[in-house]
């Protein structure tokens, strides 16, 4: 299987090569990097300079970047924009758009195959005037993505916007080829992993891998929340045409989250059959 890390983990940390080290040194080749302004500061040509010489320098891969949840450094804390394809008030799309936009600019030079994409925000009820916002909105960023190289994939998060059968449906509505990140712990959240990977199963082209028990969205390590990992594991290699399985950790600290139990999960999702 093959296997990937997000840099969510550091997310709080400036991203840097002493944390790329850590990643390739834990043996992960398949690298997301996560486009939020105090981890990758896609405003500053030298940062970005920086990640994309390291990768020039190292046997690695940029495998995808996680488009910005908030338009400042706080998580809008600091009442930055929060991020949304499917703001039915034109400013706050456009807003929206031009921020997707200078992370994809990214790949100009720091090359990268997938951008990550939320369609809305957590929590959003379904209105069919955000679907047609949205249509909208990834109209105009596929073409910007794909002149740079990149493919969006959206991802589900927990809100009735995104609920397996609507993303299906979107899918199928904007006839644009979109493709599907597949979260677990999201899906844990609403339908359960099963249903929404039944929906899903053959439009996944990555994952984010975590746990956790049912109510918040905690990115728990495998094996450490309510997922049945069995079955999800055996569900991923039933599809044709292999994906990633890309972890997407929140750090606890150095005793819970490390790569030496993150390579004990890893043995124990490959002992899987």
């Amino acid at each position: 299987m093959d296997f990937a890390l997000s840099t969510h983990l550091f997310v709080n940390e400036r991203l840097s090569s002493h944390i790329l080290d850590g990643i390739l040194g834990a043996g992960f080749r398949k690298i997301e990097i996560f486009a939020a302004r105090q981890h990758l500061d896609y405003f500053d040509p030298n940062h970005v300079t920086d990640v994309a010489q390291w990768f020039k320098d190292h046997d690695a891969e940029l495998l995808s970047l996680h488009a910005p949840l908030y338009a400042d450094r706080e998580w809008g804390r600091a009442g930055g924009l929060a991020v949304s394809v499917a703001y039915l008030e034109r400013r706050k799309r456009i807003d929206s758009m031009e921020e997707i936009k200078r992370a994809i600019a990214v790949a100009e030079k720091l090359p990268f195959r997938y951008l990550i994409l939320h369609l809305g925000l957590a929590g959003e009820e379904f209105d069919i005037d955000k679907f047609d916002a949205a249509f909208t909105s990834l109209e105009h960023l596929n073409i910007f993505a794909k002149e740079r190289g990149v493919s969006i994939l959206l991802e589900n998060i927990p809100s009735e916007l995104t609920a397996p059968e609507r993303l299906l449906s979107f899918i199928h509505y904007t006839h644009m080829g979109l493709k599907i990140c597949f979260d677990t712990g999201h899906a844990h959240m609403t339908c359960g992993v099963q249903q929404a990977f039944d929906v899903l199963k053959d439009h996944i082209a990555s994952t984010h891998l975590h746990d956790n028990r049912g109510e918040k969205d905690e990115h728990l390590m495998p094996f450490e929340g309510g997922i049945d990992w069995e079955q999800t594991i055996r569900g991923f290699r039933s599809v044709d045409g292999q994906f990633p399985l890309l972890f997407e950790l929140r750090d606890y600290g150095p005793e819970m989250t490390n790569f030496t139990r993150l390579g004990e999960t890893i043995r124990k999702t490959e002992a899987i059959r």
